[in-house]
């Protein structure tokens, strides 16, 4: 029985290496997607290249995690720093499909990818928004197309969840109208009728008032830091609408549902 026991024990932990493995690798792609979709080159045309020597790097210069950590955060060409934020992303990734694999299991493996195309993209949409200060229409674009067979795949209430995309975007508009576009960019706007059409009601009101909670007390930090100050503009709102959808989408119905149900 011992030697069952471990044997699948090894299986879990081999499968969890696994996912995490495949998930970093799928950050690499998404550290192509973050850098050209923001300089609109396309994401599969031309080999990955150092930004600062323009040398095209190499399968060794590539290998997610592994490769940042053995060249130490530097070019093996021209030794300038490579940005923090390709290793950031990989080992996010990574993490968060673990995460995927472990809430939403293998039982449907069409819903798995589903879902794990919606993180990813919100992951792109984060580190985009948070590094260039965009968020494309084509990401906004497919994670909705996503969120559609998302909803198809495991039948919810599409009346409820599409009322929650149109009150999104309706606050949001207004929102936009109100601060003159001062408040946010129209991309936030255009982005929150996605997240309502993924989270429905009422997560999308949790969803958009972690948002606004942690984007506040952010902004009010970096203020307080001198990083920021009123005058130079807004803090990138994507990437709190992105970690927040992330949040509610994993724990809503697990955590939050469960906990407003005994707060309230």
């Amino acid at each position: 029985m011992l030697q069952i026991n471990t044997f699948l024990n090894f299986i879990n932990l081999f499968q969890i290496i696994i996912v995490f493995i495949f998930g970093a690798c799928f950050g690499s792609f998404l550290n192509v997607v973050v850098d050209r979709f923001a300089t609109k080159r396309s994401i599969f045309k031309g080999r990955s290249y150092c930004e600062s020597c323009k040398k095209t790097l190499e399968v060794r210069d590539l290998v997610p995690i592994f490769s940042y950590l053995l060249l130490k955060g530097k070019c093996r060409f021209c030794k300038k720093k490579i940005p923090v934020r390709l290793l950031l992303v990989e080992l996010v990734s990574g993490l968060l499909l673990l995460l995927t694999f472990v809430i939403f299991g293998t039982q449907n493996i069409l819903l798995l990818i589903i879902i794990g195309l919606i993180v990813f993209t919100l992951t792109a949409i984060f580190f985009i928004d948070l590094e260039y200060g965009i968020i494309p229409d084509k990401l906004i674009i497919f994670l909705s197309l996503c969120v559609v067979v998302y909803l198809f795949q495991l039948n919810l209430n599409y009346v409820n969840h599409l009322l929650a995309a149109v009150g999104s975007f309706v606050f949001f508009v207004t929102l936009f109208l109100v601060t003159k576009g001062r408040g946010m960019g129209f991309g936030d706007v255009k982005l929150s009728f996605a997240l309502g059409l993924l989270l429905g009601y009422p997560l999308i009101v949790y969803g958009l008032y972690l948002a606004f909670l942690t984007g506040a007390i952010i902004s009010i930090i970096l203020v307080l830091w001198r990083k920021k100050s009123f005058r130079q503009g807004t803090v990138p709102f994507g990437p709190f609408l992105a970690a927040s959808t992330l949040f509610v989408l994993f724990f809503g119905e697990r955590i939050i549902l469960p906990l407003a149900r005994i707060l309230f």
